[in-house]
């Protein structure tokens, strides 16, 4: 069978073939207008600032820009891995892709915590970035995640709770700080229409 032969059996008549174009075009136009209206280039470049396309990261931008992490780390040194390209990028796909989902359906809590493979990630780059304190004059080095979970030790923010995201315990912990986020896709004519 070649492939006009194949269209026709999957798209018998005329008005079918049409249908299936017009859907076609609209799941491209619509995925299109996602990917402009996400920014989702931005997430491929290790600017902090595209973390805050998402508004509710506003509060660790400002906590992040203020600390002594700000000079040395972007958001990606910390939270995702670094032991290869193919992890760092699976890693950061399916973590964005579940920030998008969460985000979207308004599922975001008010204090937003690492969950396990997340805090894993980020002891792991602790330990990755500070190896010689940990290696050389503590013994937390010495230790994984999985070991710290277990109670067989601490994890770097048990006693460093305040680095480099110090005083945000809510969404709300920063009111007043300068956050560069992005301006708004929606077109002028939309923001009369809703404000009239």
């Amino acid at each position: 069978m070649n492939i006009r032969e194949i269209i026709n059996t999957v798209l018998p008549t005329r008005r079918v073939k049409l249908f299936a174009v017009v859907a076609a075009g609209v799941v491209c136009g619509l995925g299109a207008y996602t990917v402009f209206a996400s920014r989702a280039w931005s997430y491929l470049s290790d600017d902090p600032s595209g973390c805050v396309n998402c508004h509710i990261m506003g509060p660790y931008y400002a906590t992040w820009n203020h600390s002594s992490h700000s000079r040395n780390a972007t958001c990606n040194d910390c939270h995702v891995p670094h032991q290869n390209f193919a992890k760092k990028w699976l890693f950061k796909g399916m973590d964005g892709l579940r920030h998008a989902a969460v985000f979207t359906m308004r599922g975001e809590p008010q204090v937003i915590q690492a969950l396990n493979g997340s805090a894993e990630v980020i002891m792991d780059n602790c330990i990755r970035c500070h190896t010689q304190l940990n290696t050389e004059f503590v013994t937390t080095g010495r230790i994984d995640h999985e070991m710290a979970l277990a109670g067989e030790g601490k994890a770097c923010w048990d006693c460093h709770r305040d680095v480099p995201h110090g005083g945000t315990n809510s969404l709300s912990s920063t009111p007043n700080a300068l956050v560069p986020y992005p301006k708004t896709n929606t077109p002028q004519w939309l923001k009369d229409m809703l404000t009239e």
